[in-house]
Order: structure tokens, then C-alpha cells, then sequence
């Protein structure tokens, strides 16, 4: 019987935790929010067990914050959090572009030149030029991480670091004419990569970070929060 009641809490905490999880990428939860337990559970329709496995799970994947005595609340990140998001990135996406430029096969430009014309159609279409990439199958960094043949590169990037980077994003998220700027590199980066050139496809992948870093920078209003 418990084991049953524990696999019903179990789904239910999937359920609550893929909802909110849904719901804060999309910015409909703005961060600072206040996720009561109460209110949770009664919207959810569950008991307080899966709301609390649910905001663990959330917390664990950097979207939520959790303060005893104070409760959880949808994560504010500070000037130091986008920071060392984005040193992070940038040394793990240099690896992953060298290890996928170390793989490349007749396929690989192929994969990438499909995948740049649908992001160019997209720059050209927005109003603002940018570069959203809001689809994981269509996402430059995670086909990266995929061709680079590391699980573990993947996981980080794909569960650990992407849902902070689009938290970051859903108040920092339109460059003007960044977008443009961003396929370019993108574009020299998939050549290199396409043409086994590991070295140069590290180099320019670090350098399309800091490139990223730099234009979000630039919009942050404060050094001690993001909000």
C-alpha cells in the first residue's frame, strides 16, 4: 500500500513539477514569485507531499529558490549567478564544439546548413532580429552538445544549464540586432566544426560566448540582482 501511495506522490510531483517547470520558462511566472504550498496544492488538485518533491526538483535544477521559514519563490539570480552561468557555458560548449569537430562526418554541414537556413528565416522574420531558438530540436548549442558525442556535456547543458539560461533570458532576452550577429558566429562555428577543424571550432565557440555574455551584460540595470 505505501509503495503505491509513493509512486502516486511520485507522479503527482512530476505533474506539479512540469507545470510550474513550463510556466516559468514562459515567463508567467515572474521571478521573485511566491510559490505557496497551499495554493499549489489546491490548484494542482494534490496533497503538500508532491508540491514539496515538486519545488525540490525545481529548486535542484537552479528555477526555484527555497529559504527556511521563508518558503520557495521563483528564482531571482544575481549579477555573480549570470556570471557563472556563463563561464560554465562557455568552457563546456567550447568542449563540446572541439570533441563534435573531432567527429564530424560527410553529414554533419548538411545537418548544420538545414538547421542555419530555418534560424536566418527566423533573424529575418523577428522585428527585433533576434534569435530565439526556443525549440530543443532546434537549438544550435544542444545539436552541438548531441554531436559531441559526451552524455554527460549533453546532460549539463540540455537539464542543467539551459532552463537557467532561458530564466536569465525571460527579462534579458531581446538584443536589438543581436540576432544577426549571433548566426554569423554560429555559422563560422558550424564550418569549422563540419570541417574538423577542433582547434579553431573550440576558439570560436568560446569566443560566441563571451559575445553572448557581453550583449546581456550590457542590459543588466545592477551588479547584485537580475530583476
Amino acid at each position: 500500500m505505501s509503495t503505491i501511495k509513493e509512486e502516486t506522490h511520485g507522479l503527482a510531483a512530476e505533474r506539479v513539477a512540469s507545470g510550474l517547470y513550463d510556466e516559468i520558462l514562459k515567463g508567467q511566472l515572474q521571478a521573485g514569485t511566491r510559490l505557496g504550498e497551499v495554493a499549489l496544492a489546491e490548484r494542482f488538485c494534490v496533497s503538500r507531499g508532491p508540491v514539496r518533491m515538486a519545488l525540490k526538483s525545481l529548486s535542484e535544477c537552479g528555477l526555484v529558490t527555497i529559504v527556511p521559514n521563508s518558503g520557495a519563490h521563483v528564482r531571482e539570480m544575481r549579477y555573480e549567478d549570470a556570471r557563472a552561468i556563463y563561464q560554465v557555458r562557455a568552457a563546456l560548449e567550447a568542449e563540446a564544439a572541439m570533441l563534435a569537430a573531432s567527429r564530424a562526418n560527410a553529414s554533419t554541414a548538411d545537418e548544420y546548413l538545414t538547421l542555419l537556413q530555418l534560424h536566418a528565416s527566423q533573424v529575418t522574420s523577428h522585428p527585433e532580429g533576434a534569435y530565439l531558438q526556443e525549440s530543443e530540436e532546434c537549438d544550435f548549442h544542444l545539436i552541438t552538445a548531441r554531436m559531441s558525442g559526451n552524455p554527460l556535456i549533453q546532460r549539463y547543458l540540455t537539464h542543467e544549464l539551459r532552463p537557467q539560461l532561458t530564466l536569465l533570458r525571460n527579462k534579458h532576452r531581446h538584443v536589438t540586432g543581436r540576432g544577426k550577429i549571433a548566426l554569423y558566429e554560429h555559422e563560422r562555428i558550424a564550418s569549422a566544426i563540419s570541417e574538423g577543424d577542433v582547434e579553431v571550432a573550440g576558439l570560436l565557440m568560446r569566443r560566441h560566448i563571451q559575445s553572448s555574455w557581453e550583449a546581456l551584460e550590457e542590459q543588466l540595470p545592477m551588479r547584485d540582482t537580475l530583476n
